[in-house]
């Protein structure tokens, strides 16, 4: 099922982002053999994937794990008709029935709603001062709140027990998520997965030295991704 405004595929488990407008970034050059998650708390399949990203971490514990902001629909936007409410609906239910994780209904029952993933993917930036080494984890809390609870992520109160459960300062956390550096930093990680070619979410990335290889583009469970790694290291250590 395809909106105007943005599409899930329900065979590959990938959320496409929309378009950004094209901008002058320096990529910054990564050297550190590790995983990389491209990801969007507000991308369904990217809730989906989420217990098996954390054995994926925890399997591959002496690799370095970053996570990557995809910027889905930043700024949102469009229209909370009944269109996009049935559609989200459609779609959350195809993820509950591959996934098995959890989805709350009463979304569809607010009169507006604006479909901005900008500021929950600013919120895990934000979180990076803090604990840079649960980046996964923080995500993974915005995810549930917004997917289960269906509590509303542009509001900056959505953090505050976010932030209680990963022991950060809230009111010191607010001050830097509503800055302008944080508004660029975010765009960065934006501009960054497109210059790398992520097309949608989630995607997964193994780096090595300059080379980036990717691990999956849309739902794979955890097997399948270890399975995979073990592929690439194969590859490497062949070069």
């Amino acid at each position: 099922m395809e909106n105007k405004n943005q599409f899930c595929d329900p065979v590959t488990g990938e959320c496409t982002p929309t378009d950004l407008p094209k901008e002058d970034f320096n990529q910054q050059a990564r050297t550190d053999q590790e995983i990389i998650y491209v990801g969007d708390p507000m991308c369904s399949w990217c809730w989906g994937i989420s217990n098996h990203l954390k054995d994926l971490k925890s399997h591959f514990s002496d690799y370095k794990f970053s996570v990557v902001l995809g910027g889905l629909r930043p700024g949102g936007g469009g229209a909370w008709d009944d269109q996009m409410k049935e559609f989200l609906k459609h779609h959350w239910q195809e993820v509950t029935e591959r996934s098995g994780q959890p989805f709350g209904y009463s979304l569809f029952d607010r009169v507006d709603f604006n479909y901005d993933t900008e500021p929950p993917c600013r919120a895990v930036v934000t979180s990076r001062k803090w604990i840079r080494d649960q980046e996964l984890e923080f995500f993974e809390a915005v995810s549930r709140k917004f997917y289960v609870d269906n509590d509303d992520p542009n509001k900056p109160e959505f953090y505050r027990s976010i932030c209680e459960q990963f022991n950060i300062p809230f009111d010191e956390f607010l001050v830097d998520f509503e800055s302008d550096e944080l508004k660029l930093a975010t765009n960065q990680d934006f501009q960054l997965n497109r210059q790398w070619g992520v097309k949608g979410y989630p995607t997964v990335l193994f780096k090595t030295g300059d080379q980036l290889y990717q691990i999956n583009n849309g739902y794979m469970e955890f097997d399948q991704m270890k399975s995979v790694v073990g592929k690439i290291n194969l590859e490497v250590a062949a070069s």
